[in-house]
């Protein structure tokens, strides 16, 4: 563990946990994350950053010098549904980008307080489908995600699949994949950044009366058909641990080839911390070889 990771560790314990614990509202947990954000998050040189629609849905297209842009990663930021956006998450899409040497498009779909499930699915899929509607075939288009937004990555696959649609693959950075909370790892890690006792919360916010199996809230229960290549890290110590090794079990046991990383030490999406982290840096190096990969299989 390099001293950095350690430092860090030790302020999300500290500071950064006991804040999210005691913040009253979605609003401004939102709010306070997009000043963090801004303060902290870095995002890489020479960056092109625009805004617009897709599919009706306001995006963020993220592009560093060099890119293919005759292939997308769609990346869905995570924030439980309450916190986030394309302009929080710039600096890690756009690094992870460059990392698998593509353009990125990031949806801006609604939050819980904005408005509750299904807004946030519906609007990744109308973004979905507006990339289609712009002439990029399924194969030329991967999809990552950390967080929630692994988790909606996850249940858009699971949706496309079940249509015939394949993309060429998934990175999902500790996907948030059950909001039954059956995890059994939701109480026995000792998990640096989500505090457990607020997750109820969030799920009853989000759901809004939906019942969070449904497979478009927790995509651990849905039934997968063929899913492309997923890459899925997670570190040892995450709450959300077991969420993603049950997501891999459901993917392999549908034929699906799943690699997943499990990083010692490490707090909840550490990636997004690349341009501080060494274990961020070498994370992101792996996804983009991995997203690579997967774009080159699929074109062949």
């Amino acid at each position: 563990m390099s001293r950095r990771l350690r430092l860090m560790n030790a302020a999300l314990r500290h500071l950064v946990r006991r804040k999210l614990a005691r913040t009253k509202t979605p609003e401004a947990a939102d709010r306070d994350f997009a000043r963090a954000a801004a303060l902290v998050f870095r995002r890489p040189p020479y960056l092109t950053h625009l805004q617009g629609l897709c599919g009706g849905v306001p995006v963020h297209w993220l592009r560093t010098p060099g890119v293919r842009t005759d292939r997308v990663l769609f990346y869905i930021h995570g924030g439980a549904y309450f916190s986030g956006s394309g302009r929080t998450h710039a600096g890690l899409a756009a690094r992870l980008g460059r990392e698998a040497g593509v353009q990125v498009c990031v949806p801006d779909y609604r939050l819980l307080q904005e408005a509750p499930f299904p807004a946030a699915f519906d609007d990744v899929l109308a973004a979905w489908e507006g990339l289609i509607g712009l002439g990029y075939p399924p194969h030329r288009i991967a999809l990552a995600g950390d967080s929630a937004g692994g988790g909606l990555a996850l249940a858009l696959l699971a949706h496309l699949l079940a249509g015939g649609t394949r993309p060429a693959g998934l990175y999902a950075m500790s996907p948030w994949t059950d909001l039954t909370l059956a995890g059994e790892t939701l109480r026995s890690r000792s998990e640096v950044l989500i505090p457990f006792h607020r997750m109820a919360e969030v799920v009853e916010r989000y759901c809004a009366g939906t019942p969070p199996a449904d497979p478009r809230v927790s995509p651990l229960f849905a039934d997968w058909t063929a899913p492309p290549p997923v890459l899925i890290q997670v570190g040892e110590a995450e709450a959300l641990l077991s969420d993603s090794l049950r997501m891999a079990d459901c993917l392999r046991a549908a034929g699906g080839e799943v690699t997943v990383e499990t990083w010692p030490q490490v707090f909840h999406v550490w990636q997004i911390l690349d341009g501080w982290l060494p274990e961020a840096r070498a994370a992101l190096k792996t996804g983009g070889r991995f997203l690579q990969t997967s774009f080159d299989r699929a074109s062949r």
